[in-house]
């Protein structure tokens, strides 16, 4: 990097189980101005403090801006085009579609001007689409990407993917989780 080159940085946390008190008390201890909500049901039956209207609500409570982007960010796609035929997620196809890119690129802007965090539900970013699916191409697009751990630890997508190369290896099927 020379200059005046700034590298963005996206942020990506998952509200887990968490009562919304500790979940904004993450996203303060990492600074983040504005959630990107990437999940395609925002609704949780057994954690409805994260029910969208309500989590919008106490997110704006609390200084941090909200938008939901699950349509186009989600790893849930409403489009059967986009699941191979035992049911997982064809991700090439999906990192090809136009409303994937354009989701990502309002994400890269937002970054740009705000500490911007991509929310899903998974504490675990290894376990979670928004790694999978969302930080490949943010990593293309030069991006850092660093993930707010549950214990509040800030884990970069390098550190992360160094432990994933560690861990036994098992059958991964990218099936629709999220």
């Amino acid at each position: 990097m020379t200059g005046d080159q700034r590298t963005t940085t996206i942020w990506t946390v998952g509200h887990s189980v968490h009562p919304i008190a500790r979940f904004i008390e993450l996203l303060r201890g990492a600074a983040v101005a504005l959630v990107v909500d990437t999940r395609a049901r925002p609704y949780s039956r057994f954690n409805p403090h994260f029910n969208r209207e309500r989590l919008r609500e106490a997110l704006e409570g609390a200084g941090i801006a909200y938008l939901w982007r699950g349509a186009a960010l989600s790893g849930r796609p409403a489009e059967k085009r986009f699941y191979r035929p035992d049911g997982a997620l064809d991700l090439d196809a999906l990192w090809c579609w136009p409303a994937l890119q354009a989701g990502l690129d309002e994400v890269a802007a937002e970054a740009g001007t705000k500490r911007t965090a991509l929310l899903c539900a998974e504490e675990d970013p290894l376990v979670c689409h928004r790694r999978f699916l969302l930080t490949p191409p943010l990593l293309a697009r030069g991006a850092a990407v660093l993930h707010i751990r549950g214990d509040g630890r800030i884990e970069p997508e390098p550190e992360l993917a160094a432990r994933e190369a560690v861990r036994p290896k098992r059958s991964r099927r990218t099936s629709p989780t999220h």
